[in-house]
């Protein structure tokens, strides 16, 4: 019986040993791994000056909220980048005058969109025809897209029109907002 009794203990011996063994190797691995980590993104900040602010400093960027467009709650109107040509990121334009005024209709909301977005490229020396990208979002595609497309027409170059998405969606962020169209034009470098 001595012997019986002893068998059990002798293999779970090594097995216990080897759980300490296999754990601590798991513990060297892992500060291994924070160390190497430290050791990175120290040589990264002495080698790359200012690399922890990268993020925070986007050069050649300018953002601008022109007058002729209604003042935005927490974005802004119009992001431009200045690269060799310079791209133009426009926010979603809501059916609003430059007072802040909604339109009354989904006809007068939609032109007063296309009149901000041309408000957006004018203030950074574009045109309409600049735009090469439309996203545009309605809340009842198949009333509003016809009149999307003949309002549009009027203010896009339709021999070269710009790529374009058009949405379904449920409810824009404003009360009573009919129609949202944000922008990307490419315009000459300065």
């Amino acid at each position: 019986m001595r012997a019986i009794a002893a068998s059990p203990l002798r293999r779970n011996g090594p097995m216990m040993r080897r759980s300490a063994v296999n754990r601590r190797k798991g513990i060297m691995k892992h500060h291994r791994s924070l160390l190497a980590s430290s050791i990175c993104l120290a040589a990264a900040l002495l080698i790359v000056p200012g690399a922890a602010q990268a993020q925070s400093l986007t050069p050649n960027v300018t953002y601008n909220n022109p007058p002729t467009m209604p003042k935005p709650p927490g974005y802004t109107q119009v992001v431009e980048a200045n690269t060799p040509g310079r791209i133009l990121f426009i926010a979603g334009q809501l059916g609003y005058d430059a007072a802040g005024k909604q339109g009354p209709d989904f006809r007068t909301q939609t032109t007063l969109v296309f009149e901000n977005l041309k408000a957006a490229v004018e203030s950074a020396g574009g045109h309409m025809e600049n735009i090469v990208k439309l996203n545009t979002y309605l809340t009842d595609i198949r009333v509003q897209l016809p009149i999307v497309r003949e309002i549009r027409d009027k203010y896009v170059n339709t021999a070269a029109p710009p790529a374009s998405t058009t949405l379904e969606i449920q409810k824009l962020a404003r009360e009573g907002a009919l129609i949202e169209i944000e922008a990307i034009a490419v315009l000459p470098a300065k």
